[in-house]
């Protein structure tokens, strides 16, 4: 996943530090905001692991560490819910003047409660996904309890939170319960996806009901069974981000290839820092490449010689398929099985190997023994098995 580094001021004039992750081909089709849980940053494995899965479909995502959280400026303790929603339509206009303004807006935890109410002041969203959010944002007072006495006698207080301190001042208090956010949701008329755990310990699951009672039609909820509030499983983030990528092209504008763009690279491949998972972006599709944990990688995805059967083996029963149906032959199904090994040659006194794949192919149909036979024969003429057999050059540059 390719990122960059971007900066933007919020409306107190601090430097806000965001990560802006764009697709392989570097051409978004739409444009997503996210905003990460209370106290947490831009950098939680979670929130890394959605931007994947939503740029894999083609979004660019900007992810972004509220005002005194991680690499951002800011006194926290001068903060509270309303700067924080001010934050996120400061973001959304720096996107804007990057790329274009946010279709898109994810909320985590509070960062979801966040999103509800600024997609009031952002026109260009159409969509939000809210992902253990509260439904409102005076629930996060249970984090002050032991200290709320403190708070409202002397006007601040050290709290921990995560395990961490953190100084709060009696003016967030006093915003959280101030905000009505329920009535805000009635009010608004964008498409809204509410994804929960019932496990949730931190935020319960009653909170995504009264979210999605308040909220108008077209309205989704999503139950995320066994995930914990965080998302530390990593298969619970990148079902999340699958999830929330899939339901919003139904309702925002999802850019489809313009034409210069379809005369470039065939393919474009892409691998960042975090270790060997590569995004693979086609003219239309993408998919995610890796290598298994065993030997360093995250196991997103299919292997590279995974991927090079793939090709032969998808070749393979889409030439069979088309013969067939040329033939009118009474071919149902083809089924490809790919193995690919390195054996000692057999003609070799030396230790020389040579790369072997073995493709068993499996039909089923009223087919004669010659019908087959001819299959097997075909097999052979597709085009990805030509082009292994041909003498091919490979010719490489850097920029």
């Amino acid at each position: 996943m390719r990122t960059q580094k971007v900066s933007f001021q919020n409306a107190n004039g601090d430097t806000l530090a965001a990560r802006l992750a764009l697709p392989a081909n570097m051409h978004p089709k739409a444009c997503a905001l996210f905003a990460h849980c209370f106290t947490c940053n831009k950098n939680l494995a979670a929130v890394r692991n959605i931007s994947r899965a939503l740029t894999s479909a083609g979004f660019a995502v900007m992810r972004f560490d509220f005002t005194g959280l991680g690499e951002s400026e800011g006194d926290f303790a001068d903060t509270n819910f309303s700067s924080t929603v001010e934050d996120l339509v400061a973001a959304a206009n720096k996107m804007g003047e990057m790329i274009e303004m946010p279709s898109l807006l994810i909320g985590h935890s509070l960062g979801g409660a966040a999103v509800l109410l600024a997609a009031c002041q952002i026109d260009s969203v159409n969509a939000i996904a809210t992902i253990g959010a509260p439904a409102e944002p005076v629930h996060v007072q249970h984090h002050f309890d032991e200290k709320l006495d403190k708070l409202e006698e002397e006007g601040i207080a050290e709290v921990k939170i995560g395990g961490r301190p953190f100084t709060v001042k009696k003016q967030f208090l006093e915003d959280i319960r101030s905000a009505n956010l329920l009535k805000e949701v009635r009010e608004l008329k964008k498409s809204v996806l509410i994804m929960h755990s019932p496990h949730d310990k931190i935020v319960g699951v009653e909170n995504a009901k009264k979210i999605y009672d308040a909220a108008f039609h077209p309205k989704s909820f999503i139950s995320l069974d066994g995930a914990d509030h965080l998302l530390n499983d990593k298969a619970d983030s990148l079902y999340v981000g699958d999830v929330i990528a899939s339901w919003a092209k139904r309702y925002i504008e999802f850019r489809e290839e313009a034409e210069d763009l379809k005369v470039q690279k065939q393919v474009v491949v892409q691998t960042g820092r975090e270790k060997y998972t590569t995004q693979i972006q086609t003219n239309k599709h993408s998919l995610i490449a890796d290598e298994p944990s065993n030997v360093g990688g995250n196991d997103f995805g299919p292997t590279p010689y995974d991927l090079l059967l793939a090709a032969l083996g998808a070749c393979t029963s889409m030439t069979l398929r088309m013969y067939a149906d040329r033939k009118k032959w009474n071919l149902e199904t083809i089924t490809v099985h790919l193995l690919h090994d390195r054996e000692h040659a057999k003609d070799s006194e030396a230790a020389k190997k040579i790369d072997v794949i073995e493709r068993q192919i499996e039909v089923e149909g009223d087919l004669t023994e010659e019908q087959k036979k001819r299959l097997l024969e075909i097999a052979d003429r597709c085009p990805v098995h030509k082009t292994l057999h041909n003498k091919l050059e490979v010719r490489t540059t850097m920029d």
